[in-house]
């Protein structure tokens, strides 16, 4: 599904820079700072192994070496507070803004939640949906995946109902019942993020909501662990599909979740996670394999939903056609 409409003067530029990837940006004006210093990935002595099937990385989670200024090359302006792109195939930073500011991220929270989850229990394994669940997602005004009492999926089904909707019932579900208890298993999250190199990262809760204040965390650490996330095949597919449905059986009844990530659905794009509260602004977890590359960025503090999406399309386009020197 195109971003813009079809005669964007990017359109041809981003189907040749991005293997057909037809996502138009709209050029947006202010400033972006140099790319930041990185820092080396420490290991935190007995916190949850990573989930069954995650690929080794070839080259380190963190770069080793800072970036140069992305102004030299005439990068993307982004307008949102915090910016981050990493190019994993090689380890360098091409862009950062802002990228050590801690901040709230709303939902992307929930790529920890399934990340944590699957450190846990097989994609097979049976969750039930309670009460409890319910009654948590529906306070707040936090996004649903609209599970119902007493149903019960497989924890891939379910984590198709948090990544794709953004359910923060589901997030609850796998919370209690992985933790067990939700404190338990935030625990696990921040033990998890101590492990990834994620040194500027609290989690409060399952889903990214402002209770208990939300928690923080920055655009290099959210872009370290979506890169883990996609390291995973059981969660690069979940969060790379657009749309689930799931047809009733005796365990629950019929569902369709839609995948809230406009940049999927175009050739080269693969996840992650859109997140939004109002604390948080707009938040994007986003990447694409180009030209054998993958890159993996994030945005944070956005004020507009589109523009968080022109602008991820944006800087795909610039380190697709700028290598790094």
């Amino acid at each position: 599904m195109p971003l813009q409409s079809p005669d964007s003067p990017r359109k041809n530029r981003l189907r040749s820079a991005l293997a057909g990837l037809a996502v138009a940006s709209a050029v947006v004006t202010g400033g972006a700072t140099a790319a930041q210093a990185a820092v080396a990935v420490p290991t935190a002595p007995g916190v949850p192994a990573a989930p069954a099937g995650t690929e080794v990385p070839a080259v380190p989670a963190v770069p080793a070496a800072p970036a140069a200024s992305v102004a030299d090359d005439n990068a993307p302006a982004v307008l949102g507070r915090a910016a981050y792109l990493l190019d994993v195939s090689t380890g360098k930073v091409r862009f950062a803004k802002q990228a050590d500011v801690r901040m709230p991220v709303a939902s992307l929270t929930k790529l920890m939640t399934a990340y944590t989850a699957l450190a846990q229990a097989k994609p097979g394994d049976m969750v039930t949906v309670t009460a409890e669940d319910v009654r948590y997602a529906s306070r707040g005004g936090a996004a649903v995946a609209n599970l119902r009492a007493g149903d019960r999926f497989t924890v891939e089904e379910m984590l198709y109902a948090l990544l794709l909707p953004s359910g923060a019932d589901a997030a609850h579900a796998l919370a209690r019942t992985y933790g067990p208890g939700v404190e338990g298993f935030v625990g696990e999250m921040n033990a998890t993020a101590r492990r990834l190199g994620m040194r500027d990262t609290l989690y409060v809760n399952a889903d990214g909501m402002p209770y208990g204040g939300g928690g923080y965390s920055t655009a290099r650490d959210q872009t370290l662990l979506t890169e883990a996330v996609l390291r995973n095949p059981t969660l690069r597919k979940v969060t790379s599909t657009r749309y689930r449905s799931l047809p009733a059986t005796d365990e629950h009844r019929a569902y369709t979740w839609r995948n809230t990530n406009r940049l999927l659905g175009t050739a080269g794009a693969i996840g992650a996670k859109t997140g939004f509260t109002r604390a948080a602004g707009y938040t994007l977890a986003f990447a694409a394999e180009v030209n054998g590359h993958r890159l993996v960025g994030v945005l944070l503090g956005e004020t507009s939903s589109s523009r968080r999406f022109d602008t991820a399309a944006a800087l795909l386009d610039w380190a697709a056609t700028h290598p790094a020197r």
